[in-house]
């Protein structure tokens, strides 16, 4: 609901209005606050003022709230006794620390999410903001202490580590890949989904067509095509039997080493265009981004050792 903030008062005034209304005194107000009495008065006129109605009634012994008081003083108590709790919960919250890390969506699905149980084990005490996008963030600008980014080894920040290549090959469901025949033919092909990555960048190594062409089979046509423009999802496509796709090795390791996916050959191309890299802030200097970009290069190391 909209609300025009430059129609309420100021806190201060609302402060010593909500001291005043509960001792019905100003001079307890002003001790309560640490005031002068002449100060609470004033703020006590200026709320009238804004508001253009009174608020107390100043009788001859006794200070006493008009109906418009009442009012103003059952909601400002609440609003300020809900306040207070609020700032006394935020101040004994303790601060955890924390590692803000930016990655495609396909990357932090397929690869960091699920290895972060693994972190969480050796490091409980520290959270970890994932940030998923397929643009190239400024980690500077958006506080962002990591980034997991699959770019071109030329153009790799200074400072950038290695994390694994691009590795691609066919993979498919295990009951898929079962009732395919060991030399895929046209026939064959005419019974199968082709599941396609389009992310709307060039990257021809991840097109069906050079595979089909190894195959001998670059003019045949499959029964059907699927195209997804998240690489997780169309991996999450094959892991359920809707096709073949595309594996890239370090995204699709662990769907292969539990058994949801299977790769159809050998054979298996090492991509020199791109790989994927571990790049840190410049204002990112703290002990708990040191450890977490650590444990992503070890859990990195793993991918290439298991390849």
């Amino acid at each position: 609901m909209y609300r025009d903030l430059r129609r309420l008062p100021s806190l201060d005034p609302l402060k010593g209005f909500d001291a005043a209304a509960r001792h019905l005194s100003f001079t307890k107000a002003a001790a309560e606050l640490f005031l002068t009495q002449s100060a609470i008065s004033r703020q006590i006129q200026t709320l009238e003022d804004q508001l253009g109605v009174k608020l107390f009634r100043r009788e001859a012994r006794r200070l006493a709230l008009t109906p418009a008081g009442e009012v103003l003083h059952r909601a400002a108590g609440e609003m300020l006794a809900r306040l207070a709790d609020v700032c006394a919960g935020l101040k004994a919250a303790p601060r955890r620390p924390r590692v803000t890390v930016s990655a495609a969506v396909g990357m932090a699905s397929l690869w960091l999410v699920p290895r972060l149980a693994a972190f969480q084990e050796v490091e409980p005490d520290l959270d970890v903001l994932i940030s998923a996008d397929n643009r190239i963030v400024d980690l500077e600008r958006e506080d962002i202490d990591l980034a997991l980014r699959y770019i071109a080894p030329e153009v790799a920040p200074p400072g950038a580590t290695l994390l694994f290549d691009e590795v691609v090959f066919p993979v498919a469901s295990p009951a898929t890949a079962a009732a395919l025949p060991a030399v895929l033919r046209a026939q064959d092909l005419a019974k199968l989904t082709l599941l396609v990555f389009e992310s709307g960048n060039n990257t021809p190594w991840l097109s069906w067509e050079p595979w089909l062409a190894g195959l001998g089979l670059a003019h045949a046509a499959p029964q059907a095509v699927l195209r997804f423009n998240q690489y997780d999802q169309m991996i999450r496509a094959a892991e359920d039997g809707r096709g073949l796709a595309l594996g890239r090795g370090p995204l699709v390791a662990q769907a292969i080493a539990a058994g949801r996916l299977r790769a159809l050959s050998d054979a298996r191309r090492r991509i020199a265009a791109r790989a994927y890299f571990l790049v840190r802030s410049p204002q990112a200097q703290r002990p708990e981004v040191e450890r977490f970009a650590a444990w992503l290069v070890g859990e990195a190391k793993k991918i290439e050792t298991a390849a």
